[in-house]
This record gives structure tokens, sequence and C-alpha cells, in this order.
């Protein structure tokens, strides 16, 4: 089997990293492959936040928190001061539009799987995220719109964090009636 359908049978969403950094090395070959990701039209709609600063990770961590311990409806597991929406992971890209248009949600979707690909193949671990859309919709919105660097008047698509995984993942079965051939 070639490498990248290997890949893309082995990657799993991580969900516990270790306290390694992304290497600068790792991060600068994370942005040029995003880069390459293909868009509608070659638009390239998306802008990409990729924040290191762990300070500023718990601190969105942490207003996740804030935000579900006020929603009477969030299960019990969201509200858990543990609860961590980025995983404590060492890197994490927000990606935001940049192009309001109809596929641009499509091509935020295609962007984050070839980040996880690419985080896959250097041997790292990545889990992407969409419960962040929660926060950008909320009283915390214009903080992290503004914080994350965000373009003027785009909005949140889809977060992944990535790191040297701390523990491994066995496939999760596949649902039957899922594919259709006419």
């Amino acid at each position: 089997m070639n490498e990248v359908l290997q890949a893309i049978r082995d990657r799993r969403s991580i969900r516990a990293y270790t306290e390694e950094l992304v290497t600068d090395e790792q991060l600068n070959t994370l942005i040029e492959t995003v880069k390459q990701a293909p868009s509608t039209r070659n638009l390239q709609p998306c802008h990409f936040t990729f924040v290191k600063d762990q300070v500023l990770l718990r601190e969105f961590s942490s207003d996740m928190n804030a935000l579900y311990q006020k929603n009477p409806n969030a299960s019990e597991y969201l509200k858990s001061p543990e609860y961590d929406v980025l995983y404590r992971a060492p890197l994490v890209c927000f990606i935001f539009s940049e192009i309001s248009a109809s596929f641009t949600p499509i091509d935020g979707g295609i962007a984050v799987q070839t980040l996880a690909l690419a985080a896959h193949s250097m041997g790292l671990g990545s889990v992407i995220l969409g419960m962040p859309k929660e926060l950008f919709a909320s009283e915390y919105a214009e903080k992290w719109f503004k914080k994350l660097n965000a373009p003027e008047g785009g909005d949140f698509i889809i977060a992944i964090s990535i790191g040297t995984p701390a523990a491994g993942k066995d496939a999760h079965p596949v649902r039957e009636g899922l594919i259709s051939i006419i």
C-alpha cells in the first residue's frame, strides 16, 4: 500500500499529548503543507492561526469551560474543570474564513484534513475540533477573534490540536450502509 493510503488508514483522533513541544521545523512543515491544500477556484479563502502559546491555549480552554458552566444543557463531562476542549495540545491551528462564500467551510475542512494527515506523516497526533465554534458564537467571540488574529468579518470554521501522542488508539468499527454504488 502506498504511503498516502497507509496514512489515511492509520491516522486516528488523538486526545492525549505529551508535554513535548512541536518544533519550529515541524511547524514550518505544517504551514507549508496547509498552503498547498486545494480550495475552490484556488481562492484560498481560509486564514490559519497557529498557536503555540500555552498560556493563551489554557485561557481559551478556560473560557470554553466557563461557557459550558453557564449552559444547563451541557453534559457533566463538558462542565468538569478537568475537561480541556483542546486536549492540552502543544499546538492548535484555528481556521477562519477570510472570504465568505458557500464553499469556504468545505475548503476549511479540506485544509484541516490536510493538516491531520501531514501531522500523522510526521509522527505527530491530532484531533479535529468543531466544538470551539460555540465560543465564537458566544459573548467571548469578539475577544477570541481579536486574540487569534481572525480576519475582519471572517468566521471560525474549524480547529485542530496537534502534538506528540501520549497514547495510541484503535480504529473505530465502520458502520454498515455508508456506501452505495450505482
